[in-house]
């Protein structure tokens, strides 16, 4: 048996394979930038972040002119920046995920980087940014109020937040925003997870505090299913290792176990 080579007409230039470079994935680092100026991009981004520096500083403003200014602290003033902020930051938090879907930019997004998980982890690590950055300048703020109330009354300064103390009142509007975002995620609609907060900070505690007038057991066991009642007592400070057990517990009750659940739902949700 002899073999047969066939060889290609003359003329015919012989194909070849064309291969298509596999392109690099993007880095999580732009991943955040990309999120991160998406937050400010729109005109009720901007102002929401804004209105953290302008009500700072009426807060502020209001303490010194309505306040007793020869008994004013440092502690003062961070109350009465504390209770606007509890207020904006977790709706930073839900604007964060929600606005993917009242804008319609959802689709692109997750076109442009289809592992979801990285998107929002970027999503995370913004909110948690911002929340602590907006912390710091509300101190500034009130830093700066508590210096001006010296200057008018001729009194030295009280500076009586301690580091520790600082930290607490972090944390705990942290685990608002973490709240706000997991709503977030679970109902992807703005006015819906708005809603829920509000029920969730407002409502909720009125509820618990009936059925604690009521029933004992529930007085005596609150602290380990109301995430409220355990969340605000980081704005007093001096937790005790049981307080810091139960925030622990409802943390994990009412945003950690939320929070995976509406990851699941965006992760395998249908994105029109």
């Amino acid at each position: 048996m002899t073999a047969t080579t066939i060889d290609a007409a003359p003329g015919v230039v012989p194909t070849t394979e064309r291969t298509r470079p596999v392109p690099a994935r993007t880095p999580f680092s732009r991943v955040q930038r990309v999120e991160l100026r998406k937050m400010f991009d729109t005109r009720s981004g901007f102002w929401l972040m804004a209105s953290i520096v302008i009500t700072s500083v009426i807060a502020t403003t209001l303490t010194v002119i309505l306040g007793d200014r020869d008994t004013l602290d440092f502690e003062d003033f961070a109350a009465s920046i504390g209770s606007p902020m509890s207020i904006i930051l977790p709706i930073i938090g839900v604007l964060a995920v929600t606005s993917e879907w009242s804008q319609r930019t959802a689709l692109t997004t997750f076109t442009l980087v289809p592992q979801r998980r990285r998107v929002l982890a970027a999503k995370v690590v913004n909110t948690l940014l911002i929340g602590a950055v907006s912390m710091l300048v509300a101190l500034g703020v009130g830093a700066l109020g508590n210096l001006v109330t010296s200057l008018i009354t001729g009194n030295d300064p009280i500076w009586n937040i301690s580091v520790a103390t600082f930290a607490q009142i972090v944390l705990a509007n942290e685990l608002g925003m973490l709240l706000g975002l997991t709503l977030g995620l679970l109902f992807r609609n703005s006015p819906a997870a708005i809603v829920g907060y509000f029920v969730a900070i407002l409502v909720l505690p009125g509820l618990s505090g009936a059925l604690a007038s009521v029933q004992e057991w529930w007085a005596d066991n609150a602290g380990w299913f109301d995430l409220n009642e355990t969340r605000f007592l980081l704005f007093d400070g001096g937790l005790t290792g049981h307080d810091w057990a139960q925030l622990g517990v409802t943390s994990v009750l009412w945003i950690v176990l939320p929070l995976l659940i509406g990851t699941r739902l965006v992760l395998r949700s249908e994105v029109k």
